[in-house]
This record gives structure tokens, sequence and C-alpha cells, in this order.
């Protein structure tokens, strides 16, 4: 199978970078931080691509009402003239076969659901008292100076290559190692996960967030820290314990500053540095 050289890759963020005007914005409503932005492709070959792209996937982790990929359809829509088909792609899709069908009405082209797993979500009124809830929205500030390599929000053709001193980052057979992730920055340090595994290690793969959850059921435990994008907002860990790993590795797309010592000191965790300010 031959490879496409025309397929581009771009994440939305939470992150404005100043010397990249934004696409568009878009709202995802049920969100904590519900403001996401879509910055134009740094490459003026990649912008031409966006603009002319006749498929456009959207890839999220579930869909509930499908409100976000009507708000996100007509943020891309605009700029994409010659756009004919959307392909939304979750993990777990809410929606219902009805309410999936007036997702796709309100859809600006034709557009098609694939899903691993489908089903319906109903909710019973309830007296209990609402959570007091932390404020995660940021303050908006331009981070190019936390934000020096390009992992995806300004569009890329195929996943960057791991730093040298990355892909250096070695793993015993059997070992039990958490790579976990910070924020956005989640698929370089999944790559790095599959390394350590394929040389035998027992790894996991998790990643911190501004999300807040109450315990129970699954969640066992809450680990709280400051963010690493320098917001000055929370952050936080689900349901991993000290010494429950061998080896914790906590990556970050920012440099040695933005470590988040409380975090590594709880887990006894290894900082890296993707971008090898610091290492």
């Amino acid at each position: 199978m031959s490879r496409r050289d025309d397929l581009l890759f771009i994440h939305s963020s939470r992150y404005r970078l100043g010397r990249y005007p934004l696409l568009s914005t878009f709202e995802e409503t049920h969100s904590h931080a519900t403001c996401h932005l879509i910055h134009r492709p740094a490459d003026t070959e990649d912008a031409d691509l966006f603009s002319s792209c006749r498929t456009l996937v959207f890839v999220d982790d579930e869909a509930s009402t499908g409100s976000t990929f009507i708000a996100l359809a007509r943020a891309c829509h605009s700029h994409m003239p010659a756009l004919v088909r959307i392909v939304c792609v979750t993990i777990t899709d809410w929606m219902g076969a009805g309410r999936r069908e007036e997702v796709r009405s309100a859809m600006p082209v034709r557009t098609d659901f694939v899903s691993l797993l489908e089903g319906n979500c109903s909710f019973i009124p309830s007296d209990a008292p609402p959570a007091k809830m932390p404020d995660v929205t940021g303050n908006g500030g331009f981070k190019d100076d936390l934000l020096s390599v390009n992992w995806g929000r300004l569009g890329v053709r195929r996943p960057v290559p791991l730093p040298d001193h990355v892909m250096a980052i070695g793993a015993k057979p059997g070992e039990r190692i958490l790579v976990l992730g910070t924020g956005e920055f989640v698929f370089p340090p999944f790559q790095l996960a599959r390394r350590l595994s394929a040389m035998g290690a027992d790894v996991r793969v998790q990643a911190t967030t501004r999300s807040p959850i109450l315990v129970g059921n699954d969640i066992r435990s809450i680990l709280e820290f400051p963010d690493a994008y320098a917001d000055g907002i929370r952050n936080f860990l689900y349901s991993v314990e000290p010494r429950q790993y061998d080896r914790v590795l906590v990556c970050y797309e920012t440099p040695a500053s933005t470590a988040q010592h409380t975090l590594l000191s709880a887990l006894g965790a290894e900082p890296v540095f993707f971008n090898g300010i610091g290492d």
C-alpha cells in the first residue's frame, strides 16, 4: 500500500501562539474550558492543503450530543470551499440514532459517524448539591516561549520524530512503567510508550487534565498540582498511587522551568522534556 502525502493532521488547542494567526475558534459547550483554537498551518503548502481538502475527519474521545461536531464543522467549512464529506470518529458515541440524524442534518456537508461503541445516555434529576468547580480556563496569554516545537497544533503530514535523548530512554523486560502525558501533549508520549513496550516493559499511558472529577467508582484517588503552561490553574491526575509503578515518566513539551514538582515528588517520577531544554 502506497503512502499518501496529501494528508494533514492538526489538533485544536487552548493555547494561543502570537507568531501564528488563528484560523478559527469553536465552542465545546459542555467542557470545563469551552473555547478551542485552531491555528493556521505553519507551512504554506500545508495551509493550501487545509483550504483545498475534500474530506475532513474529526477525531474525539466521545460524542454526547454532537453539538461540538456541529460547531467545529461550521468553523472549518468557511475555510474549506472544496469540502464534500466529514467523518466523525470517536471511541464512544452516546448520541443515539435520533440525535445522530439531527446532527447529520445540521452539518454543512455529507457526514458519517464511526465509533468503537454506541449507546444512549439518560439522566435522573437529583437534589445533590452542585460541586464547587475550580477555574480551569487559563489566562489567555500567548505561549510562544513555552511551545517551541510543532507537535500538531500547526499541522503535520506525519508524526514528528522523537528527539534523540527521548529515543535513548530504555526499559527492562517486565518493568512496570507509567508514561504520563501533560495536558494536550499526549501522542508523542504514546510513541515513547510503544517503544518501551516493545522492549518488554509493562507500560501504561495516561495524561494529566484540567478537568475536575469527584472520587467514586473507577476514580480511586486524585492528585492536584499546578499546570505546566503558566496558566496558574489546577491540573489533576486520577487513580495513580505512589509506588504503583516501578517508574513514572512525566512527559513535557514545555521547558524544564514548568516541571510540576508537586506531581513529580508525589509519584517519585522522572521528567522528560521533549524539547531538549534542561536535559
